[in-house]
């Protein structure tokens, strides 16, 4: 009797000190720290895309990273400088070059509660907060060295700064104020352009229907500035980002641009998508969370339809920039446009109301399918955290069972990987081969007939080598490259030993 009341004690403290209204919103942001801090700590190996930005952020200077990006790459001259600070400072870690990302997806977890908070409801912050601390793609690239978790965080922040703008009276002091904030913001975040047009543009419009003509003229001369920080921006480094074609095929082949401007199938299939890649939904839940969305509309149209305006500019302005092929409407390129999706899907259970006892059974069913999926897993990846080509582990192999006069040779999309961590296993340029590059160049479509006489001709290079390393990482499952490569391999020589991580892989040949 005495453990039972006792028990039933500890539960109630437990629920009053977690769970109590005004307790809950800092459970859930310390829900999403601890997320992100064991991802954070876990420490995956460098995947190839990352790898590719490290090499540039770590072997340039300030002044050369003001220069196109090798390997494809593209990034924000402020994100640029931030992370070359951060390897001067704490050494050229995975640690160091993915504490920017990492301490702004803390810092997101606190914007976004404010900006929930003066968006929302109070009983339906929780639910905002719920699914941006959980949602697997924002946790995942909250350890990414990568934009993608800054350009949230950015996002977040300018929509908190500037969401009242056109209601405040503006003194000289304020005009200067914003002007500057948005002039800066655009220079450490790129797709931070469409969130402030889209915020510009709704302002200009709230104040032209209040016929409120000073407020028009300071707005004119804030976003005067933003534009002239923008040009400048363009002419040193997005115009020759611009100009990158490699990379502006990448994403036309990916369909991230629709076919013209009449391609209204393509809006309504990328719109669909959108909700199950950046915002993480099952298939099987992705209908019920854009009816959920649509609810929010249709709440902000009746109670506020200036918010409502401000929220979904953005949207309008991203989908804007790829019908004219400036920008690609994609997954992770749009990661910052989570916020302002996740705002209104919880805008829309609020609608559902408790009343009915009908209604509250919808609105506990539609809880249950938005959160149980991210925040189960959630849950999930602080017992088995994120890995992705985990390099690292196979160049310590090697390294431990290698023996004098072995080669390596390394296929050639485990270039940037393997180069980034050869020094820290002590290797120099001439202790390892790099295999052939350009591979799926010639058609886009993995390894071409030309392509792999190519490759073949670099592999006979080995023939009558006695102990080779044959690494493979980033290999593309659907052209079977790995396969295809060893099934050569065993035409003239034999496999003596292999060790397999997730997402990469060595084998020792002889090949005499």
């Amino acid at each position: 009797m005495h453990l039972s009341h006792t028990h039933h004690q500890l539960s109630k403290t437990l629920n009053k000190v977690l769970f109590s209204p005004q307790r809950l919103p800092w459970t859930i942001i310390s829900f999403g720290i601890l997320v992100r801090s064991v991802q954070y700590l876990y420490n995956r190996s460098l995947w190839n895309d990352e790898a590719a930005l490290a090499l540039n952020i770590l072997n340039r200077s300030y002044v050369e990273l003001l220069e196109p990006l090798d390997y494809d790459q593209g990034a924000p001259i402020g994100f640029l400088f931030i992370e070359k600070l951060a390897t001067q400072l704490f050494g050229d870690s995975e640690y160091s070059l993915r504490l920017f990302p990492f301490l702004s997806a803390i810092i997101s977890l606190f914007l976004f509660y404010r900006l929930a908070q003066r968006c929302l409801q109070p009983s339906t912050v929780w639910i905002a907060l719920a699914l941006f601390s959980s949602l697997h793609i924002i946790v995942y690239y909250a350890t990414e060295v990568k934009q993608y978790s800054s350009d949230v965080a950015i996002a977040i922040l300018s929509s908190l700064l500037f969401i009242d703008l056109s209601r405040v009276r503006l003194n000289p002091t304020q005009v200067i104020t914003y002007s500057v904030l948005g002039a800066t913001l655009i220079w450490f975040s790129h797709p931070i352009v469409f969130v402030l047009a889209g915020i510009a543009l709704s302002q200009l419009v709230l104040a032209l229907i209040g016929q409120r003509v000073t407020t028009i003229l300071k707005l004119l001369i804030i976003y005067l500035v933003w534009a002239i920080s923008f040009c400048i921006l363009y002419t040193v480094t997005l115009q020759d980002l611009a100009n990158q074609t490699d990379l502006f095929n990448s994403w036309e082949s990916r369909g991230t641009f629709p076919n013209s401007i009449g391609d209204f199938s393509w809006f309504l299939t990328t719109f669909w998508e959108f909700f199950h890649k950046p915002l993480g939904f099952p298939d099987v839940f992705l209908g019920v969370t854009v009816f959920t969305f649509f609810l929010g509309c249709v709440s902000l149209i009746k109670t506020n339809s200036k918010l409502l305006l401000i929220l979904v500019s953005p949207v309008i302005i991203t989908f804007f920039a790829a019908y004219l092929k400036i920008y690609p409407f994609d997954g992770r390129l749009v990661l910052f446009l989570t916020p302002f999706f996740i705002l209104l899907i919880s805008e829309g259970v609020a609608l559902i109301k408790y009343t009915k006892k009908n209604q509250i059974k919808i609105r506990t069913l539609i809880l249950i399918l938005l959160l149980v999926p991210p925040l189960g897993t959630a849950t999930y990846l602080m017992i088995k955290p994120y890995e992705k080509q985990e390099i690292r582990p196979i160049i310590a192999y090697i390294k431990e069972h290698q023996q004098l006069n072995d080669i390596i040779y390394v296929y050639q999309r485990a270039e940037f990987q393997f180069k980034y961590y050869a020094n820290k296993f002590g290797y120099q340029a001439e202790d390892y081969i790099l295999g052939i590059d350009d591979l799926d160049k010639q058609d886009g479509q993995g390894i071409s007939d030309k392509e792999w006489q190519r490759y073949t001709s670099d592999l006979d290079k080995l023939r009558g080598k006695q102990r080779v390393w044959i690494v493979f990482s980033h290999v593309r499952s659907w052209a079977q490259e790995k396969e295809r490569v060893t099934t050569y391999l065993d035409t003239f020589g034999r496999q003596i030993d292999a060790f397999e991580t997730k997402g990469s892989y060595v084998y020792l040949y002889n090949l005499t």
